[in-house]
């Protein structure tokens, strides 16, 4: 028995990276994987080798700022397996420019795609999984989003949106079985993050503020995803589930 045996589950920004990885993982544990994202090849390509794998697994075309993009995903999920389970709303960009050198249209495009993408996956997927019997919301937020540090600020203010805009979905929809979690990790070893830790100087400062002493990897925080995903944790709600390597205890 997997996991997530007969659940139903969409990815955003499953194109590469931790997306990528989160599917094929839930796949192995007995999901039918939506992968969404821009980068329709990409998904497609993580879908076949997950087929090949003996996964079940379907990839769409994504624009997670977009509500007719949202809508036809939803269709195509329900269309394709009948129900919807499970969402993680993992489609993300990152800036570290400062506050008084972001433009306007650099702080309208993170938070486009960072807050209103998972407002909008929530919004259109609550109706579908309200219909299947409930389901569980994973928002990947950031250790950006509980606490400042000297870059970004347009960044921060989105993945703080996504923390508090994630306990408002748990608190309305309790009553539908529907369960909204946070996820933040702390430097994982990403493209996200590729320019930090580029050079020995920059991985060694970033790994010189982990208490535990190493880069997260994309494994460690789509295990937490998947335990979010899965009836292991049904008391959980409205939760932040931090993977920092103890960031945000210091």
């Amino acid at each position: 028995m997997g996991r997530l045996d007969n659940k139903v589950a969409i990815i955003s920004g499953a194109g590469k990276g931790q997306g990528a990885f989160e599917a094929a993982l839930f796949a192995s544990e007995g999901a039918k994987v939506v992968l969404a994202d821009l980068d329709i090849e990409s998904c497609e390509s993580n879908a076949l080798d997950i087929v090949k794998n003996k996964g079940i697994a379907s990839a769409v075309h994504l624009d997670v700022t977009s509500s007719e993009s949202w809508i036809n995903c939803i269709k195509f999920t329900m269309e394709k397996y009948q129900s919807l389970d499970i969402l993680v709303n993992n489609a993300g960009i990152y800036s570290k420019v400062p506050i008084e050198e972001a433009s306007d249209e650099e702080f309208d495009l993170i938070m486009s795609v960072n807050l209103k993408g998972v407002f909008l996956g929530t919004k259109y997927a609550i109706p579908e999984m309200r219909h299947s019997g409930g389901g569980s919301i994973i928002n990947i937020s950031s250790t950006a989003g509980l606490v400042g540090n000297q870059g970004g600020g347009a960044y921060g203010a989105s993945k703080g949106g996504v923390r508090l805009f994630t306990k408002f979905t748990a608190i309305q929809h309790a009553s539908d079985n529907i369960r909204a979690n946070s996820v933040h990790p702390g430097p994982i070893d990403t493209d996200m993050i590729a320019d930090n830790l580029s050079t020995p100087e920059g991985r060694q400062n970033s790994i010189s503020r982990i208490p535990l002493g190493r880069i997260g990897t994309i494994e460690d925080v789509a295990l937490g995803v998947l335990f979010l995903a899965s009836d292991e944790s049904s008391y959980m709600t409205g939760s932040e589930l931090v993977i920092d390597g103890g960031i945000t205890a210091q």
